[in-house]
Formats: C-alpha cells, structure tokens, sequence
C-alpha cells in the first residue's frame, strides 16, 4: 500500500526570517497585553459601579421621584455603554495591535470583529463616546430645571461647556469619519490602477 503524497499544510510554509531588531520591534507588542489586562479590571469595577447603583436604584424605588429614578437608570446606562466601549477597545485593540483572537466560526463572536481594523475602531469608538456623551447631556438637561436654585448641580456655563464638549466629539467624529472616507477610496483608486 502506497500512501499517497500529502498535500503541503499552511503550518508547514516557513516563516521567512527576520532580524532580530525587527524582532524586537514586532515583539514590543506584547508590552500592550498588561494595558488590556487593566481595562479589564477597570470593567469589573464599572459592574461593581452598576451593581451598587442598581442596588441604591431598587432601595429607593418607592421614596424616590420618578425625575430622580430617571437620572439613576441613565446613570446605568451611562455605565454599560462605557462597559461596551472598553470591550471595543479591548478585544479590537487585542485583535488589531497584538495577535489574533481566532474566534473564527465561534458562536458568541462579535459582529463587528471580522471586519475591525485601526480606521473602523477609531469611528466605533467616536461614536461611543458621542452616545456615552449624550447620556451624560440629558442628564444635564434634565436637571436644567432646577439652575438657579441650591438644588442644581450645574451652573449655566457648565451646562453650555458640556453643550460644546458635546459638539465637538461630533465634530470630531465627523472629521475622523471624513477623513477616513477619504483614505478609503484613495486606496481603491490605487487598487483599480495597479
């Protein structure tokens, strides 16, 4: 019996070589990992954050108005976008900037990973700090009812600096958007070119 000739695997195609400065400069990623890792820890004290204010929010469900039961559920709300944005940034950074995830085919695979680069993270990103934002402005807004008295928590100008604040991640969103639009179809013109 003659076994037949076996097909080359892609673990078999050697890796080509590279110098060791190279080496050092392409392993320098790693040093990232320890950052990743403290995202982590800070996401389990924003479930610890949103476990106490769910907690606070049930205690004084019946001797709170409904003005302040609204204020404590955007506060939760606030948290678990700020906990989706360090997922992003962890398991996209993770994935773009140090070594693959390989979650290929896996059941609770992000769908937004297969297609993540730097340029896709950026704007994903802007657009959670535009929506964590906007929690935080209607928060505001709906305390504005009370400027001007010794309840209020915000003064005229600090309602107009998160206003600006505010518009600039738009802006700015916008820009990295715009110009990443840009870019892209730069590519593709050279694409269809070369």
């Amino acid at each position: 019996m003659m076994s037949e000739p076996k097909a080359p695997s892609a673990h078999s195609v050697p890796r080509p070589k590279i110098g060791p400065f190279a080496q050092l400069i392409f392993g320098s990623r790693w040093l990232q990992v320890p950052l990743y890792v403290g995202l982590i820890v800070a996401q389990g004290v924003y479930v610890l954050l949103f476990l106490k204010e769910l907690w606070h929010l049930v205690a004084h469900s019946f001797d709170a108005s409904e003005q302040q039961i609204m204020l404590v559920v955007l506060g939760l709300i606030d948290v678990v976008m700020i906990s989706n944005l360090l997922v992003m940034v962890i398991v996209g950074g993770y994935e773009t900037f140090v070594s693959r995830l390989n979650l290929n085919g896996h059941p609770d695979e992000p769908e937004w990973l297969s297609h993540v680069n730097a340029s896709v993270l950026k704007i994903k990103l802007a657009m959670a700090i535009i929506g964590i934002s906007s929690i935080s402005l209607l928060r505001t807004f709906i305390e504005a009812g009370n400027l001007g008295t010794a309840r209020s928590n915000f003064t005229e100008s600090g309602v107009m600096w998160q206003v600006l604040i505010h518009l600039t991640f738009i802006i700015s969103a916008i820009g990295i958007a715009w110009v990443d639009r840009i870019s892209e179809s730069g590519h593709r013109k050279e694409a269809r070119h070369g």
